[in-house]
C-alpha cells in the first residue's frame, strides 16, 4: 500500500488530511510538527508528503530543503498545504521543486487530484 506522510503542526488540519487519504485508500502517517517529520523521513520513505509552510521553529520550506538532501527522497513529490496565499509563498514554493500548492481550506477533490498528479493514486 501506498503511503503519505503528512506534516502540519495544526492536528485538526493532519487528522482531516489523514482521514482523506485513507479514505482514497492510501496509508497516512502524521507528523504534527516539522521536526518529528524530519525524523520520520530519516527512517521511512513515503510515496509523498503533504507539508504545511508555516510551522513554529522549523518552516516547511526549512522541512522541503532538508527533505532533498536526504538521497531516497530526493524524487518524492511534495504538495504544500497552507492558509499562506501569497504571490511570493507560490514562487518559493515552485523554487523549491514542490509539485503543487494547495490553499487551505481544502476539499477531497483537490486532495485526491494532487495525489494524482504526485502518481500515487491511479
Amino acid at each position: 500500500m501506498q503511503s503519505v506522510l503528512i506534516v502540519d503542526d495544526n492536528r485538526e488540519m493532519a487528522d482531516s488530511l489523514a482521514q482523506i487519504v485513507t479514505l482514497l485508500g492510501l496509508e497516512a502517517r502524521v507528523a504534527y510538527g516539522a521536526r518529528t517529520g524530519m525524523m520520520m523521513l530519516q527512517k521511512e520513505t513515503p510515496d509523498a508528503v503533504f507539508l504545511d509552510v508555516n510551522m513554529p521553529g522549523v518552516d516547511g520550506f526549512e522541512v522541503m530543503a532538508y527533505l532533498r538532501r536526504l538521497p531516497q527522497m530526493k524524487n518524492i513529490p511534495v504538495i504544500i498545504v497552507t492558509s499562506d496565499d501569497q504571490p511570493e509563498t507560490a514562487q518559493k514554493a515552485r523554487d523549491t521543486g514542490v509539485l503543487a500548492l494547495i490553499v487551505k481550506p481544502t476539499s477531497v477533490d483537490r486532495i485526491e487530484a494532487a495525489l494524482r498528479i504526485a502518481g500515487v493514486l491511479a
